[in-house]
């Protein structure tokens, strides 16, 4: 079945860096269009942004847009979410998710704190 796990979240002081990932696994990764989401605490779920098939075309979310990039390795069926210059404002479960097809990872957390 269609599995989606992410990994790579932690505690992380304001302006550093993480990576996160996203292993796909249970279909065929590359012809899927992808997605990251993220969940703060008390607000709704939105989106960060997405990716094509053969990454060629990203969208970001403005509140990123500059800070974070999304890429994929279609040969290991895998995303990743490279998050540059975090604010504590980016604290929060990070999830992907597929694009077609209600199908989500259970997130990983970030908290950007100092």
């Amino acid at each position: 079945q269609v599995q989606l796990v992410e990994s790579g979240g932690g505690l992380v002081q304001p302006g550093g860096s993480l990576r996160l990932s996203c292993a796909a696994s249970g279909f065929t990764f590359s012809s899927y269009a992808m997605s990251w989401y993220r969940q703060a605490p008390g607000k709704e779920r939105e989106l960060v942004g997405l990716i094509t098939t053969a990454g060629g075309s990203l969208s970001y979310a403005d509140s990123v847009k500059g800070r974070f990039t999304i890429s994929r390795d279609n040969s290991k069926n895998t995303m990743y979410l490279q998050m540059n210059n975090l604010k504590p404002e980016d604290t929060a479960v990070y999830y992907c998710k597929r694009i077609r097809g209600d199908y989500w990872g259970k997130g990983t957390l970030v908290t950007v704190s100092s």
